[in-house]
């Protein structure tokens, strides 16, 4: 394989040593699904925070994982660019998942990821009525919904996706623009919401369905533009999502991400349940190419308390 010429032989031996570790190769595992904390880690090992904080180190020192500070919060995920992170995705092919001591630390990170999930499914119940009014907070929506617009002005628009659709508004906005538009959420208050507003502005060519953004369950090649509008905070696996998208969009088809810039309100974790606080241009750009997808310059909104950026990219073979 090409990466292990790539790699050179000291670097390759480093991180070969990095993981041939029982423990360090059980935390690498977990990482073929997203993102994962150290507290997450701790939880799922049942080992004590400085040991595995330890181990993490010894494989972010060996190029295998990349680690990110975000608030008061640190990030951990596999490496995304460079011969070692082609090299943890090689790795990975061969974990033998099937062993009872990775089968047993799949299942704890799984309640990890149900209790993430019940979380935020708990705080969209508990504010659907309510939600257009809790994201005009952030930023002018009316501005937004005008840039997105301009931004599609070139574009005919037969298949629309809106990815965590809340309470319909941008399928409202947009509806007089496309064929057909299809708003995609995870919550049933939330789609209950949508169906009455849609009905009440009589949009009958657009509809809402329960899904999820790692899954969405269209056929690929199947969307014209698809949006992701204030979701991407919410997700584990933010660059998963956006490969999800990128499948189902149709040649010259375009995706819009719209989302916060990075920001320092940790409350949004626990009383919002907001998995990142805001996201670089670069992060994104970054993601959008690995999925095929190029990124216009990043537009950015000022707000009262949180920055507004949008990132415009288009399927280009």
């Amino acid at each position: 394989m090409d990466v292990f010429v790539e790699i050179g032989f000291d670097r390759m031996l480093n991180a070969l040593k990095a993981v041939g570790e029982e423990t360090r190769l059980r935390i690498l595992a977990l990482f073929r699904t997203g993102e994962l904390t150290v507290t997450e880690l701790v939880t799922i090992l049942r080992q004590s925070q400085p040991r595995v904080s330890r181990h993490l180190r010894l494989l972010c020192e060996a190029g295998l994982l990349e680690r990110y500070r975000e608030g008061t919060w640190i990030f951990y995920r596999l490496a995304e660019s460079g011969p070692e992170g082609e090299l943890a995705r090689a790795i990975m092919k061969y974990i033998p998942f099937s062993e009872q001591v990775l089968q047993h630390d799949g299942e704890r990170l799984a309640e990890i990821k149900e209790d993430r999930k019940g979380k935020a499914s708990r705080y969209f119940s508990e504010n659907a009525a309510d939600w257009d009014r809790i994201r005009s907070l952030y930023v002018s929506e009316e501005e937004v919904e005008k840039i997105l617009l301009e931004v599609t002005t070139d574009m005919t628009i037969k298949d629309f996706l809106d990815v965590g659709t809340g309470t319909g508004r941008i399928l409202e906005v947009f509806a007089d623009r496309i064929g057909r538009g299809t708003g995609i959420d995870l919550s049933r208050e939330m789609l209950s919401v949508a169906r009455v507003n849609l009905e009440k502005s009589k949009l009958h060519n657009c509809q809402v369905r329960q899904g999820d953004m790692y899954d969405l369950a269209l056929a690929t090649g199947s969307m014209d533009l698809i949006l992701i509008h204030q979701v991407l905070h919410f997700a584990d696996d933010p660059s998963a999502a956006l490969k999800e998208t990128s499948r189902l969009l149709r040649q010259n088809g375009r995706v819009i991400v719209v989302d916060f810039a990075p920001h320092n309100l940790e409350y949004l974790r626990d009383d919002q349940a907001h998995r990142r606080l805001g996201f670089s241009d670069a992060e994104v750009t970054d993601w959008l190419s690995q999925v095929g997808l190029k990124s216009d310059p990043v537009i950015h909104l000022k707000g009262k308390e949180l920055d507004l950026s949008i990132w415009v990219a288009n399927k280009i073979d």
